[in-house]
This record gives structure tokens, C-alpha cells and sequence, in this order.
């Protein structure tokens, strides 16, 4: 056999594999664009598609006197699909010089060269979602919807404008962190953090489509299913005695340069908080309000309670308020623990009535002690008569 039948012999097989396998390959093609197609297709708009949240209209909060304490005002975006299947190279030749002098009119931080050239060049790239400007309000949007090429629309002209809410406090720094915030990935502070919830409203659904560069574009004008604003709050604080309370607790820090301090103000008749100022001093020396100190720093109600436990006594029949008590020195043991009066040397012996008046610790404790130390429940179970372990229930709500 010759040299040239074995080298035929030997590149034969391969010969043969390697059709088997280009056959192999085009059988692969023809099965995945003629019998698999659809469901290929299928999965790509599945991965590049999808409903996407729209984030409802925030609810506002107003003051006692329906002043707004906090409240969102919407800011647009505006992108350009400068590939839209409309916008034809003659259509793009024609009128850019006109869009351009626009937006130089309207967005005078670029000249009109400048944007010509700009969006020529994202025009040249194939840019389908090219940003224009961030933070415009309801009345640049309006006239930029006049302008020459964005007048056709979305799909005839790719204009593209994004709505977003922006929480704002009219009065600034007044009452900040009683207004508070709710955001993501931080514990939720204030009215704004407990009431969440009422205020954030329902989220919608808006059909997108995944372009180059991960960014997400809207596929139609309309949402799919449309947000449900949220409910507004009507709190009880009045802003121009919040405004009295803030400056008199800066005045008496400045004065006894304290580290911080807190003034909560109440409506004894209705028991509605008027004012709730915080403040605390700076690295600078200065003061701000960064920490709720009223409520965060709450302990045991201390002093308030003395006329809850007083009245379970007297309801109960143990004491009267020409009743004596022993305060002693102005220190007492209860069982493994001191307490002490705030007078150095104490009150000695009292009367009930003086005792309340002059918020004695010891004769308050001594006689909730003496009187229910061999049935404590019955103390528990008058508390709860007076129905002090109920929350208050003085929400003030409304739809818009």
C-alpha cells in the first residue's frame, strides 16, 4: 500500500467527523430557529421585560391648623430615544438646529452647539434612552413637550419623561425629627416612619424592556396598573408654638450650656401634644435637632405615676389625704434598694396631700407598699381599670 492510500486511510475518519458534526451543528440551528423559535424568544422577553414598581404619590403631613408640615413635589426626568423608528435621518436633519436652540433657551448650562453636538454623537451611538436632565419641575416639562421633534410624542418623537417625588418640609428644620423619615435600609424615624404604611399609598405597574447599559425604559405611556396615592395625617402640633418651644429650649442650652435637652408641650384638656422640640450640642457648639430625646430617652413614667397610684389608694379605700406618712431622712430601703427624696435631710412626717404636691418619692412608694405589699394585684388590677396599659387612639386621619 502506498504511502499516499494510508494518508487517505488515516484523514478519511476525520474527514467524515467532521461533516458529521457540521451537519450536527446546522440540524442544532435548524432545531432552535424553526421547531424551538418560540419558546427561545419567549425566555429573552422574559429576561428583558418585565413589570417593574411605580412608587405611589407620598401623602402630606399637615399641622393642627392644616399648615403643611411635609409634603412631595414631583420632579421629572427627561430622556430621549434618539433611535426611535420615527425619527428618521431627514426628520433628525430638520429639525435638531430648532430642538437644540430650545433647549439652549430653556437649559442655558449648554449652549446650542453643545447640545447639537451631543445629541447628534448619542444619535450616531444608538442611544435609545439618552439623558437630558434630571430634577426639572411640571413647568419645564410642559414647554420641553412643545419643543420641536418632542412635540410627536414617545414613539414618534422619543421623548421620554420619568416622574419623581422629592419629600420636602416647608418650615425647614421646625419640628425635623418629629416629622421624621422613612427610608430603605434605615430605621424609620418619626411620623413619617410610624405612619409608613398610610402614607406611602399603592404601588403600580409599569411594563419595561431592559436596554444596553442595564438601564430599564418604559414600553408605554400608561401604567399597567396605576398607583393609589397615600392617605394624608393630620397631626396635633401647632407650628407657631412649636416655634416658641424650639426657641425657648435654644435659649435655656445656650444659657446653661447643657449637652441637650427636650420640651414636650400637652393640651391638658384634650391631652394632644402641641410641640415637640430636641436639640443637642454639636462638635461646631452649636445646637441641632439629630436626636428625638423625648421619645427615645423615655424611662419609667417616674413622677406621672404617683397620681395614677395615689388615686388607686384612694379608690380603694386605704388612705385619705389628711392621711400622715413617714418620709424620714430623705433616704428609705426597700428591701436591697435605696431611694431618696430630691430635699437633703428629707420632709419628715407629711400629710398625703403635701406629699403629692411636693413629689415625694418615699411617701408615695411607702404607702403603695405598705397597703398592697400582701395583695399587689389588686394595685395591677386598678391600673388597669383606669385603662392606662390602652394606647390613646388620638390619630387624626383623612384621605385626600
Amino acid at each position: 500500500m502506498s504511502k499516499q492510500q494510508k494518508l487517505i486511510r488515516r484523514v478519511y475518519p476525520i474527514y467524515m467527523l467532521l461533516i458529521l458534526f457540521g451537519v450536527g451543528i446546522l440540524f442544532k440551528i435548524g432545531q432552535v430557529q424553526f421547531i424551538e423559535g418560540d419558546h427561545w424568544q419567549e425566555l429573552a422577553k422574559s429576561y428583558s421585560t418585565k413589570h417593574r414598581k411605580i412608587d405611589a404619590i407620598r401623602g402630606n403631613i399637615y399641622a393642627s391648623d392644616g399648615s403643611l408640615i411635609a409634603t412631595s413635589v414631583p420632579k421629572y426626568e427627561v430622556r430621549f430615544d434618539l433611535n426611535a423608528e420615527a425619527i428618521t435621518n431627514e426628520l433628525f436633519a430638520k429639525h435638531i438646529d430648532s430642538l437644540c436652540l430650545e433647549l439652549s433657551l430653556l437649559l442655558p448650562e449648554k449652549a446650542k452647539n453643545q447640545w447639537k453636538s451631543e445629541l447628534t454623537q448619542a444619535r450616531k451611538n444608538g442611544a435609545r434612552y439618552h439623558l437630558v436632565r434630571r430634577k426639572l419641575s411640571y413647568t419645564q416639562i410642559k414647554k420641553m413637550r412643545q419643543f420641536p421633534i418632542f412635540r410627536r410624542g414617545k414613539y414618534k418623537g422619543g421623548f421620554i419623561s420619568i416622574q419623581q417625588n422629592k419629600r420636602e418640609k416647608p418650615f425647614q428644620v421646625l419640628a425635623s425629627r418629629t416629622i421624621g423619615y422613612s427610608r430603605d435600609n434605615s430605621k424609620p424615624v418619626g411620623l413619617e416612619g410610624a405612619y409608613n404604611k398610610i402614607l406611602s399609598g399603592t404601588q403600580g405597574l409599569q411594563l419595561m424592556q431592559k436596554i444596553a447599559g442595564g438601564i430599564w425604559m418604559p414600553i408605554e405611556d400608561e401604567n399597567e396598573i396605576e398607583p393609589e396615592d397615600g392617605s394624608d395625617i393630620i397631626t396635633t402640633i401647632d407650628i407657631n408654638i412649636q416655634d416658641v418651644a424650639e426657641n425657648a429650649l435654644l435659649e435655656q442650652l445656650i444659657k446653661q450650656d447643657a449637652d441637650h435637652g427636650c420640651v414636650v408641650l400637652m393640651e391638658v384638656a384634650t391631652g394632644e401634644v402641641k410641640a415637640i422640640a430636641n436639640l443637642n450640642k454639636t462638635k461646631s457648639g452649636g445646637y441641632w435637632e439629630t436626636y428625638n430625646y423625648a421619645v427615645g430617652e423615655s424611662t419609667e413614667p417616674g413622677s406621672t405615676f404617683k397620681l395614677a397610684s395615689l388615686i388607686a389608694a384612694l379608690e380603694d379605700g386605704y388612705i385619705d389625704l389628711d392621711d400622715s406618712v413617714e418620709t424620714g431622712n430623705g433616704m428609705y430601703k426597700f428591701y436591697d434598694q435605696k431611694m431618696y427624696d430630691s430635699k437633703i435631710g428629707g420632709y419628715g412626717k407629711i400629710t398625703i396631700k403635701r406629699a403629692f404636691e411636693i413629689s415625694s418619692n418615699i411617701a408615695v412608694a411607702r404607702t403603695i407598699n405598705e397597703n398592697y405589699r400582701n395583695n399587689p394585684q389588686k394595685f395591677i388590677d386598678r391600673l388597669y381599670k383606669m385603662n392606662l396599659h390602652q394606647k390613646l387612639g388620638i390619630r387624626n386621619l383623612r384621605r385626600r
